[in-house]
């Protein structure tokens, strides 16, 4: 049964403030440095999904029904992303970043706000072919519990196998990405060795702080969804993060150019959007 919801009034910013101050301090989910406009769509689509007339009850069933919290954050979160989705950013690691980070012993990269996990098995696949898999530690982080199950058991529909493939040809494989796949029942499994060397995690980058110093941040298309703040704190969060001379990649829509921490970084490909820290800046005083 579909409850229709109340119509829209001047209550509504209330409501929200009141329903993001519920997740927070009674689960510790912080939503309140999102973007307005994002977290008024997700909130309705978590009041919907709760079958309640006003994010009001909503939040009453939040707060007294927890059992019904991994379906709020579900609707308050995205999960939307492909296999080598803008292959361009791919292809331009493969070529450019990857040579550089061959010259390490030893490389960290942290794929965080990894959704259901498929730019990290991109990564992973693209590491593997250009030799560097082994020696390289992964860190899968999601604010999303379910999103990170989904990513860790690496299984996705078989009808989305022909985007990825196309996709992981314009990225520069260097086969066939069925090599790196069991598909059966209508599902694509992909090989637990791809996995092997992936630490999967759940990371807040509105509240969490960083927890090892990486090679290579590949967050893309997270930014998007936070207001100027937040992005500063999580730009901030990622020169912490980053060795002299890592490399931070971000999606095809977000930049640091006008970031508080635009100066830790220096363009290395912007059109692609890859950015390297710089090897003369101090570290970012902490936030």
């Amino acid at each position: 049964m579909t409850v229709e919801p109340v119509p829209a009034g001047p209550e509504d910013d209330i409501e929200l403030d009141l329903f993001l101050e519920a997740l927070n301090r009674r689960f510790h989910y912080d939503f309140r440095s999102y973007s307005r406009a994002s977290l008024a769509r997700r909130a309705d689509l978590a009041r919907e999904r709760l079958g309640c007339a006003t994010l009001s009850e909503a939040q009453g069933r939040l707060l007294h029904e927890p059992v019904v919290l991994p379906d709020v954050i579900d609707a308050m979160t995205v999960q939307v992303s492909e296999i080598f989705r803008d292959p361009e950013y791919y292809l331009a690691l493969r070529r450019e970043v990857l040579p550089h980070l061959r010259t390490f012993p030893s490389l960290k990269v942290w794929v965080a706000g990894c959704a259901d996990g498929e730019e990290l098995y991109s990564m992973a696949i693209m590491f593997k072919e250009e030799g560097l898999f082994d020696r390289t530690l992964f860190y899968a982080t999601e604010i999303n519990r379910r999103a990170l199950a989904k990513a860790e058991a690496g299984v996705y529909d078989i009808d989305r196998l022909p985007v990825f493939s196309q996709n992981y040809q314009k990225a520069g494989g260097r086969g066939s990405l069925s090599d790196h796949y069991t598909a059966a029942y209508g599902r694509a499994a992909f090989d637990r060795d791809l996995r092997s060397r992936t630490v999967f995690t759940e990371h807040n980058l509105a509240t969490d702080q960083v927890f090892s110093e990486v090679h290579l941040i590949s967050c893309r298309n997270v930014l998007i969804y936070f207001d100027t703040a937040l992005q500063d704190r999580t730009l901030g969060l990622f020169a912490e993060a980053l060795t002299r001379g890592g490399f931070l990649g971000l999606g095809s829509h977000e930049t640091l150019r006008f970031s508080a921490h635009a100066h830790a970084f220096a363009a290395f490909d912007e059109p692609d959007r890859i950015w390297r820290r710089n090897a003369d800046q101090e570290m970012l005083n902490a936030q």
